[in-house]
Protein backbone atom coordinates (compact mmCIF):
# COMPACT_ATOMS: atom_id res chain seq x y z
CA UNK A 1 0.00 0.00 0.00
CA UNK A 2 1.01 3.27 -1.23
CA UNK A 3 0.32 6.12 1.76
CA UNK A 4 -0.05 9.74 -0.09
CA UNK A 5 -0.15 13.27 1.68
CA UNK A 6 -1.89 15.64 0.00
CA UNK A 7 -0.31 19.36 0.45
CA UNK A 8 -3.06 22.06 -0.60
CA UNK A 9 -6.73 21.33 -0.29
CA UNK A 10 -7.84 24.08 -2.94
CA UNK A 11 -9.53 23.99 -6.87
CA UNK A 12 -7.49 21.29 -7.75
CA UNK A 13 -7.04 18.99 -4.92
CA UNK A 14 -10.68 17.25 -5.72
CA UNK A 15 -8.83 16.14 -8.83
CA UNK A 16 -6.30 14.39 -7.45
CA UNK A 17 -8.22 13.25 -4.31
CA UNK A 18 -10.42 11.75 -6.76
CA UNK A 19 -8.22 9.88 -8.79
CA UNK A 20 -6.22 8.36 -5.64
CA UNK A 21 -9.77 6.95 -4.49
CA UNK A 22 -9.71 5.26 -7.88
CA UNK A 23 -7.24 2.69 -6.71
CA UNK A 24 -8.42 1.60 -3.37
CA UNK A 25 -6.33 -1.42 -3.26
CA UNK A 26 -2.94 -0.07 -4.00
CA UNK A 27 -2.71 3.88 -2.04
CA UNK A 28 -4.36 5.87 0.61
CA UNK A 29 -4.81 9.50 1.26
CA UNK A 30 -3.12 9.32 5.10
CA UNK A 31 -2.79 13.04 5.74
CA UNK A 32 -4.09 16.51 3.80
CA UNK A 33 -2.46 19.73 5.01
CA UNK A 34 -3.33 23.41 3.91
CA UNK A 35 -2.75 26.82 5.39
CA UNK A 36 -6.51 27.22 6.11
CA UNK A 37 -6.69 24.20 7.60
CA UNK A 38 -10.80 24.32 7.36
CA UNK A 39 -10.05 23.39 4.23
CA UNK A 40 -8.08 20.31 4.45
CA UNK A 41 -11.02 19.50 7.15
CA UNK A 42 -13.91 20.45 4.43
CA UNK A 43 -11.88 18.01 1.86
CA UNK A 44 -11.47 15.40 4.43
CA UNK A 45 -15.14 15.25 5.42
CA UNK A 46 -16.37 15.62 1.48
CA UNK A 47 -14.25 12.05 0.45
CA UNK A 48 -14.62 10.37 3.41
CA UNK A 49 -10.71 10.49 4.27
CA UNK A 50 -11.72 8.83 7.42
CA UNK A 51 -7.92 8.14 8.51
CA UNK A 52 -6.12 11.19 7.23
CA UNK A 53 -4.38 13.45 9.45
CA UNK A 54 -5.35 17.16 8.67
CA UNK A 55 -2.59 19.55 9.15
CA UNK A 56 -1.93 23.30 8.57
CA UNK A 57 2.07 23.09 8.56
CA UNK A 58 3.38 20.79 5.76
CA UNK A 59 6.65 20.01 7.51
CA UNK A 60 4.41 18.36 10.11
CA UNK A 61 3.69 16.20 7.36
CA UNK A 62 7.83 15.26 6.89
CA UNK A 63 7.46 13.58 10.37
CA UNK A 64 5.50 10.95 9.07
CA UNK A 65 7.97 8.03 8.20
CA UNK A 66 4.45 6.12 6.64
CA UNK A 67 4.20 8.72 4.03
CA UNK A 68 5.22 7.50 0.70
CA UNK A 69 4.49 10.07 -1.71
CA UNK A 70 3.70 14.37 -1.28
CA UNK A 71 1.03 15.33 -3.50
CA UNK A 72 1.43 19.15 -4.27
CA UNK A 73 -1.54 20.96 -4.84
CA UNK A 74 -0.44 24.61 -3.31
CA UNK A 75 0.26 27.78 -5.36
CA UNK A 76 2.89 28.32 -7.66
CA UNK A 77 5.56 29.96 -5.82
CA UNK A 78 5.57 27.63 -2.55
CA UNK A 79 6.17 24.54 -4.93
CA UNK A 80 9.85 24.34 -4.90
CA UNK A 81 10.54 24.61 -0.93
CA UNK A 82 7.72 22.38 -0.46
CA UNK A 83 8.96 19.27 -2.81
CA UNK A 84 12.76 20.36 -2.18
CA UNK A 85 12.24 19.51 1.55
CA UNK A 86 9.90 16.45 1.16
CA UNK A 87 12.83 15.18 -1.16
CA UNK A 88 15.08 15.40 1.36
CA UNK A 89 13.08 13.72 3.90
CA UNK A 90 12.83 10.83 1.81
CA UNK A 91 9.58 11.06 0.31
CA UNK A 92 8.51 10.84 -3.49
CA UNK A 93 6.76 13.84 -4.97
CA UNK A 94 4.16 14.76 -7.61
CA UNK A 95 3.73 18.79 -8.20
CA UNK A 96 0.79 20.74 -10.17
CA UNK A 97 1.94 22.47 -12.89
CA UNK A 98 3.78 24.59 -13.08
CA UNK A 99 6.57 22.96 -11.57
CA UNK A 100 7.88 26.11 -10.32
CA UNK A 101 7.99 29.80 -10.62
CA UNK A 102 11.91 29.77 -11.83
CA UNK A 103 14.78 27.52 -13.74
CA UNK A 104 16.30 28.26 -10.95
CA UNK A 105 13.82 26.37 -8.70
CA UNK A 106 13.15 23.74 -11.05
CA UNK A 107 16.96 22.99 -10.96
CA UNK A 108 17.15 23.04 -6.92
CA UNK A 109 14.44 20.06 -7.20
CA UNK A 110 15.39 17.88 -9.90
CA UNK A 111 19.04 18.15 -7.64
CA UNK A 112 17.00 16.76 -4.69
CA UNK A 113 15.63 13.92 -6.13
CA UNK A 114 18.36 13.03 -8.14
CA UNK A 115 20.47 12.91 -4.44
CA UNK A 116 17.82 10.93 -2.70
CA UNK A 117 16.67 8.89 -5.63
CA UNK A 118 13.12 9.73 -5.18
CA UNK A 119 10.61 10.04 -8.02
CA UNK A 120 9.59 13.72 -8.70
CA UNK A 121 6.63 14.17 -11.57
CA UNK A 122 5.17 17.43 -12.79
CA UNK A 123 1.02 16.74 -13.92
CA UNK A 124 0.47 16.80 -17.31
CA UNK A 125 -2.50 15.22 -17.43
CA UNK A 126 -3.25 16.17 -20.93
CA UNK A 127 -0.38 13.43 -22.18
CA UNK A 128 -2.85 10.58 -21.07
CA UNK A 129 -6.07 11.79 -22.72
CA UNK A 130 -7.05 9.12 -25.80
CA UNK A 131 -7.02 12.04 -28.49
CA UNK A 132 -3.20 13.48 -27.38
CA UNK A 133 -1.81 9.86 -26.83
CA UNK A 134 -3.46 9.04 -30.32
CA UNK A 135 -2.10 12.29 -31.96
CA UNK A 136 1.56 11.39 -30.55
CA UNK A 137 1.58 8.19 -32.50
CA UNK A 138 0.37 9.19 -35.83
CA UNK A 139 3.41 11.84 -35.66
CA UNK A 140 5.70 9.02 -34.91
CA UNK A 141 3.98 6.90 -37.06
CA UNK A 142 5.35 9.48 -40.19
CA UNK A 143 2.10 8.91 -42.12
CA UNK A 144 1.59 12.80 -42.36
CA UNK A 145 5.24 13.48 -42.64
CA UNK A 146 7.61 15.98 -41.35
CA UNK A 147 5.35 18.19 -39.42
CA UNK A 148 6.49 21.96 -41.11
CA UNK A 149 3.79 24.09 -39.12
CA UNK A 150 1.99 23.83 -35.37
CA UNK A 151 -0.77 25.91 -34.49
CA UNK A 152 -1.49 26.01 -30.88
CA UNK A 153 -4.72 27.81 -29.98
CA UNK A 154 -5.12 27.97 -25.89
CA UNK A 155 -8.00 29.54 -25.55
CA UNK A 156 -9.71 30.23 -22.05
CA UNK A 157 -12.40 32.74 -20.96
CA UNK A 158 -11.75 33.71 -17.18
CA UNK A 159 -13.74 36.49 -15.41
CA UNK A 160 -12.00 39.57 -13.90
CA UNK A 161 -12.84 38.48 -10.33
CA UNK A 162 -10.81 35.49 -11.43
CA UNK A 163 -7.99 37.79 -10.24
CA UNK A 164 -9.78 38.85 -7.06
CA UNK A 165 -7.99 35.00 -5.31
CA UNK A 166 -5.43 36.99 -2.84
CA UNK A 167 -1.95 34.89 -4.94
CA UNK A 168 -3.19 35.13 -8.65
CA UNK A 169 -2.42 37.74 -11.09
CA UNK A 170 0.88 38.48 -9.52
CA UNK A 171 4.37 37.75 -10.66
CA UNK A 172 5.79 36.98 -7.61
CA UNK A 173 2.84 34.49 -6.48
CA UNK A 174 1.73 33.06 -9.58
CA UNK A 175 4.42 33.35 -11.26
CA UNK A 176 2.68 34.63 -14.68
CA UNK A 177 -0.76 34.82 -16.16
CA UNK A 178 -2.43 32.60 -18.90
CA UNK A 179 0.59 31.33 -20.65
CA UNK A 180 2.35 29.87 -17.29
CA UNK A 181 -1.11 28.54 -15.48
CA UNK A 182 -3.01 28.10 -18.41
CA UNK A 183 -1.39 27.23 -21.54
CA UNK A 184 1.18 25.62 -20.34
CA UNK A 185 -1.15 22.13 -20.65
CA UNK A 186 -1.14 23.23 -24.36
CA UNK A 187 2.90 23.98 -24.29
CA UNK A 188 3.49 20.57 -22.51
CA UNK A 189 1.81 18.89 -25.06
CA UNK A 190 3.46 20.85 -28.24
CA UNK A 191 6.87 20.16 -26.90
CA UNK A 192 6.22 16.56 -26.54
CA UNK A 193 4.98 16.35 -30.02
CA UNK A 194 7.87 18.41 -31.35
CA UNK A 195 10.46 18.54 -28.91
CA UNK A 196 12.10 22.24 -27.99
CA UNK A 197 12.57 24.96 -30.13
CA UNK A 198 15.66 26.61 -30.80
CA UNK A 199 14.33 30.67 -31.26
CA UNK A 200 11.11 32.31 -29.92
CA UNK A 201 9.61 35.96 -30.42
CA UNK A 202 6.58 36.70 -28.56
CA UNK A 203 4.56 40.19 -27.50
CA UNK A 204 1.84 40.09 -24.51
CA UNK A 205 -0.17 42.02 -22.95
CA UNK A 206 -3.05 42.54 -20.16
CA UNK A 207 -6.65 43.69 -22.19
CA UNK A 208 -9.20 42.53 -19.76
CA UNK A 209 -7.79 42.09 -16.21
CA UNK A 210 -6.95 45.43 -14.68
CA UNK A 211 -6.81 44.19 -11.16
CA UNK A 212 -3.73 41.56 -12.05
CA UNK A 213 -0.09 42.68 -13.00
CA UNK A 214 0.52 39.64 -14.94
CA UNK A 215 -1.10 39.27 -19.06
CA UNK A 216 -4.16 38.09 -20.00
CA UNK A 217 -3.25 36.95 -23.62
CA UNK A 218 0.30 36.28 -25.31
CA UNK A 219 1.93 35.41 -28.90
CA UNK A 220 4.63 33.44 -29.94
CA UNK A 221 6.06 32.33 -32.50
CA UNK A 222 8.97 29.43 -32.30
CA UNK A 223 11.38 28.22 -34.95
CA UNK A 224 12.57 24.83 -34.90
CA UNK A 225 16.14 23.85 -35.88
CA UNK A 226 14.82 21.18 -39.07
CA UNK A 227 13.29 24.87 -39.72
CA UNK A 228 9.61 24.46 -38.86
CA UNK A 229 7.55 26.66 -37.17
CA UNK A 230 5.39 26.74 -34.62
CA UNK A 231 2.55 29.57 -33.16
CA UNK A 232 1.17 29.71 -29.59
CA UNK A 233 -1.76 32.06 -28.60
CA UNK A 234 -2.42 31.57 -24.99
CA UNK A 235 -5.24 33.80 -23.77
CA UNK A 236 -8.06 34.26 -20.80
CA UNK A 237 -9.91 36.19 -22.99
CA UNK A 238 -11.75 34.07 -25.49
CA UNK A 239 -15.39 33.66 -25.32
CA UNK A 240 -16.03 29.84 -25.57
CA UNK A 241 -12.97 28.35 -24.85
CA UNK A 242 -11.91 26.91 -28.42
CA UNK A 243 -9.14 24.80 -28.06
CA UNK A 244 -6.90 22.74 -30.29
CA UNK A 245 -3.27 21.62 -31.52
CA UNK A 246 -3.48 21.92 -36.01
CA UNK A 247 -0.27 20.00 -36.96
CA UNK A 248 0.35 20.69 -40.77
CA UNK A 249 2.95 17.86 -42.25
CA UNK A 250 4.35 17.53 -45.94
CA UNK A 251 2.02 14.79 -46.68
CA UNK A 252 -1.09 15.63 -44.85
CA UNK A 253 -2.78 17.81 -41.47
CA UNK A 254 -3.64 16.28 -38.02
CA UNK A 255 -5.48 17.72 -35.33
CA UNK A 256 -6.66 17.35 -31.78
CA UNK A 257 -9.32 17.65 -32.21
CA UNK A 258 -8.61 14.94 -34.30
CA UNK A 259 -9.34 15.34 -37.74
CA UNK A 260 -7.01 14.41 -40.89
CA UNK A 261 -6.91 16.13 -44.46
CA UNK A 262 -4.42 15.20 -47.02
CA UNK A 263 -4.40 17.52 -50.04
CA UNK A 264 -3.41 16.62 -53.99
CA UNK A 265 -2.16 19.01 -56.57
CA UNK A 266 -2.80 19.70 -59.96
CA UNK A 267 0.20 20.24 -62.25
CA UNK A 268 -0.06 24.03 -61.77
CA UNK A 269 0.67 22.98 -57.77
CA UNK A 270 -3.13 24.11 -56.78
CA UNK A 271 -5.30 21.82 -54.48
CA UNK A 272 -7.11 20.00 -56.96
CA UNK A 273 -8.86 17.72 -54.46
CA UNK A 274 -8.26 15.52 -51.64
CA UNK A 275 -5.82 11.98 -50.83
CA UNK A 276 -8.76 9.82 -49.95
CA UNK A 277 -6.55 7.12 -49.76
CA UNK A 278 -3.86 8.28 -47.32
CA UNK A 279 -6.53 9.81 -45.47
CA UNK A 280 -7.95 6.51 -44.96
CA UNK A 281 -4.51 5.08 -43.86
CA UNK A 282 -4.25 7.92 -41.41
CA UNK A 283 -7.73 7.13 -39.90
CA UNK A 284 -7.48 3.63 -40.07
CA UNK A 285 -4.60 3.86 -37.88
CA UNK A 286 -5.97 6.49 -35.91
CA UNK A 287 -8.82 4.12 -35.07
CA UNK A 288 -6.59 1.26 -34.23
CA UNK A 289 -4.97 3.00 -31.54
CA UNK A 290 -6.51 1.83 -28.27
CA UNK A 291 -8.24 4.47 -25.93
CA UNK A 292 -6.91 5.08 -22.75
CA UNK A 293 -8.94 3.84 -19.63
CA UNK A 294 -8.73 7.01 -17.48
CA UNK A 295 -9.52 10.48 -17.61
CA UNK A 296 -8.43 13.61 -15.87
CA UNK A 297 -5.64 13.07 -13.26
CA UNK A 298 -5.87 9.47 -12.77
CA UNK A 299 -4.23 7.80 -15.39
CA UNK A 300 -1.03 10.02 -14.84
CA UNK A 301 -1.52 9.12 -10.64
CA UNK A 302 -1.77 5.61 -11.96
CA UNK A 303 1.34 6.12 -13.63
CA UNK A 304 2.86 7.13 -10.65
CA UNK A 305 1.79 4.24 -8.81
CA UNK A 306 2.92 2.13 -11.25
CA UNK A 307 6.39 3.27 -10.78
CA UNK A 308 6.59 2.97 -7.33
CA UNK A 309 5.16 -0.96 -7.23
CA UNK A 310 7.29 -1.85 -10.18
CA UNK A 311 10.43 0.57 -9.94
CA UNK A 312 10.16 2.13 -13.60
CA UNK A 313 10.73 5.66 -15.02
CA UNK A 314 7.16 7.64 -14.51
CA UNK A 315 6.10 9.02 -17.89
CA UNK A 316 6.23 12.35 -16.83
CA UNK A 317 9.37 13.46 -15.42
CA UNK A 318 10.74 16.39 -13.38
CA UNK A 319 12.58 17.23 -16.99
CA UNK A 320 9.43 17.18 -18.65
CA UNK A 321 7.95 20.32 -16.32
CA UNK A 322 11.51 21.90 -16.81
CA UNK A 323 11.54 21.88 -20.30
CA UNK A 324 7.60 23.38 -20.03
CA UNK A 325 8.95 26.33 -17.80
CA UNK A 326 12.00 26.58 -19.93
CA UNK A 327 9.43 27.79 -23.11
CA UNK A 328 7.50 29.73 -21.01
CA UNK A 329 10.22 31.65 -19.69
CA UNK A 330 11.69 32.21 -23.35
CA UNK A 331 7.66 33.97 -24.14
CA UNK A 332 8.44 36.02 -21.06
CA UNK A 333 11.80 37.26 -21.95
CA UNK A 334 11.05 37.47 -25.44
CA UNK A 335 7.53 39.26 -24.96
CA UNK A 336 9.53 41.80 -22.27
CA UNK A 337 12.67 42.47 -24.25
CA UNK A 338 11.23 42.64 -27.77
CA UNK A 339 13.89 40.80 -28.76
CA UNK A 340 14.49 37.18 -30.20
CA UNK A 341 15.35 34.73 -27.24
CA UNK A 342 17.75 31.25 -28.25
CA UNK A 343 17.12 28.43 -26.03
CA UNK A 344 18.28 26.99 -23.59
CA UNK A 345 18.39 29.57 -20.95
CA UNK A 346 21.56 29.64 -19.29
CA UNK A 347 22.13 30.22 -15.92
CA UNK A 348 23.74 33.61 -15.83
CA UNK A 349 20.15 34.95 -17.59
CA UNK A 350 18.39 37.30 -15.85
CA UNK A 351 15.23 35.06 -16.38
CA UNK A 352 16.83 32.23 -14.76
CA UNK A 353 15.78 33.30 -11.56
CA UNK A 354 12.29 34.55 -9.97
CA UNK A 355 14.59 37.99 -9.02
CA UNK A 356 15.49 38.53 -12.62
CA UNK A 357 11.96 38.00 -13.68
CA UNK A 358 10.22 40.08 -11.38
CA UNK A 359 13.14 43.01 -12.35
CA UNK A 360 12.47 42.51 -15.95
CA UNK A 361 8.33 41.58 -16.83
CA UNK A 362 5.66 44.55 -17.19
CA UNK A 363 3.53 45.49 -14.24
CA UNK A 364 0.66 45.37 -16.66
CA UNK A 365 -1.73 46.80 -13.60
CA UNK A 366 -1.51 46.95 -9.90
CA UNK A 367 -3.15 44.42 -7.95
CA UNK A 368 -4.73 46.45 -5.28
CA UNK A 369 -7.82 44.26 -3.93
CA UNK A 370 -8.16 40.50 -2.87
CA UNK A 371 -10.08 37.82 -1.44
CA UNK A 372 -8.44 34.78 0.92
CA UNK A 373 -10.80 32.36 -0.91
CA UNK A 374 -13.73 31.70 -3.41
CA UNK A 375 -16.90 30.38 -1.62
CA UNK A 376 -17.47 27.95 -4.95
CA UNK A 377 -14.50 26.86 -5.64
CA UNK A 378 -16.17 24.57 -8.89
CA UNK A 379 -13.72 24.26 -12.09
CA UNK A 380 -15.78 24.70 -15.06
CA UNK A 381 -14.82 25.28 -18.95
CA UNK A 382 -17.11 27.30 -21.14
CA UNK A 383 -16.65 24.61 -23.86
CA UNK A 384 -19.27 22.49 -21.77
CA UNK A 385 -21.33 25.06 -20.64
CA UNK A 386 -24.75 24.87 -22.43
Amino acid sequence: MINVAIVGAGNISPAHIKGFLEFPQRCKIVAICDIYKEKAAEKKKRFGLNDAIVYENYKEILKMEDVDVVDICTPPYTHANIAVDSLNAGKNVIVEKPMAASLEECDKMLEASRKNKKLLSVISQNRFRTQFMKLKKVVESGLAGDIVHAQVDSFWWRDHSYYDLWWRGTWEKEGGGCTLNHAIHHIDMLIWLLGMPEEVQAVMNNVAHDNAEVEDISIAILKYKNGALAQITSSVVHHGEEQQIVLQGKKARISVPWRVYASVASNNGFPAGRDEKLEKEIQDYYDSIDETRYEGHTPQLDDVLKALELNRDVLVKGEDGRNALELITAIYKAASTRQVVKLPIEKYDPFYTVSGIMASVPHFYEKKTFVENFSDERITFGRDIK
